[in-house]
């Protein structure tokens, strides 16, 4: 069984590090001429892995914009991740799930186990209710061959008081901050997992919109995990701050854009993708 790490390694080498969200936004169901449901959002998600499929290596479905339809909208999702899946692409599924015990046990189930139907390649995940409430989580995504992102420093402003914050129980004289503590919290598995292709299974979300090292996220402290990066597109990030933000780390990032690919409407779709990817790589080659 081919492990997450190397798999990823092998679509960012060969597509270049764009991932397309999948996020059905009410606005774009309407100006893409779909209806605000169930339907809507799946023949939304299909459109969009059809045109993503052969141009990148990942997508990322926005679980919560499904969710939204109840159970209509579960089946919907599980059309569009097993439509990803069986295209070839990486599908994560962000659902940012974060829990304790044999709940969380559920949900890695629900996203990671083979067969579940709502089964994706990678899973995003919260480790604010601690790290070591993850530990379950991780151990049965790598014994699967699956991918789990935890988040760290995350695209939003307002989490920057909580994720820079100091820990209490560290002896060295800076501390360290809560986001660095989740990585290296999270880095025993890919430490003691022998993983191809200079990856591990377990990443970190690290939002292209905020300067990392504030965040105590080193190149030390992120070595060997992929990297989920948010921000990209319409939050302000472009292609050529990739390897300004994240220097000898930039060939392990998955760089996450949606509604600057998705307002492009349908029919511009497939054309959109290929110019942002190609935007990617021009900006790593040069």
């Amino acid at each position: 069984m081919t492990g997450f790490g190397a798999r990823l390694a092998t679509a960012l080498t060969q597509y270049g590090p764009l991932c397309v969200g999948i996020d059905p936004h009410a606005h774009l169901l309407e100006e893409w001429g779909l209806d605000a449901s169930a339907a809507g959002a799946r023949e939304f998600g299909l459109r969009v892995v059809d045109a993503a499929a052969g141009r990148v290596g990942v997508v990322k479905p926005q679980v919560a914009f499904f969710e939204r339809f109840g159970s209509a909208g579960f089946a919907a999702l599980e059309d569009v991740l097993a439509a990803g899946r069986s295209a070839g692409l990486l599908v994560i599924a962000d659902a940012k799930r974060g829990d304790i015990g044999t709940t969380m046990d559920g949900y890695a189930s629900a996203w990671l186990e083979a067969g579940s139907p709502l089964e994706a390649d990678a899973l995003t995940v919260s480790p604010y209710l601690g790290p070591e409430s993850l530990r379950a989580t991780l151990t049965l995504a790598v014994r699967s061959g699956k991918g789990v992102f935890v988040l760290a420093a995350t695209s939003n402003a307002e989490a920057a008081a909580l994720q820079t914050a100091q820990t209490a129980d560290v002896a060295a004289a800076d501390g360290e901050t809560v986001a660095a503590r989740v990585a290296r919290d999270i880095a025993w598995v890919n430490g003691s997992t022998a993983f191809e292709g200079g990856l591990g299974p377990i990443g970190l979300v690290v939002g292209a919109t905020v300067d990392r090292h504030e965040f105590g996220l080193t190149d030390e402290v992120l070595r060997g995990a992929p990297i989920l990066a948010p921000g990209f597109g319409a939050q302000g990030a472009e292609p050529a701050d990739l390897e300004r933000l994240f220097g000898a780390l930039t060939p392990n990032v998955v760089a996450s854009e949606s509604r600057s690919i998705l307002s492009s409407g349908p029919a511009g779709l497939a054309d959109r993708i290929e110019e942002r990817a190609a935007l990617y790589q021009e900006g790593h080659r040069g």
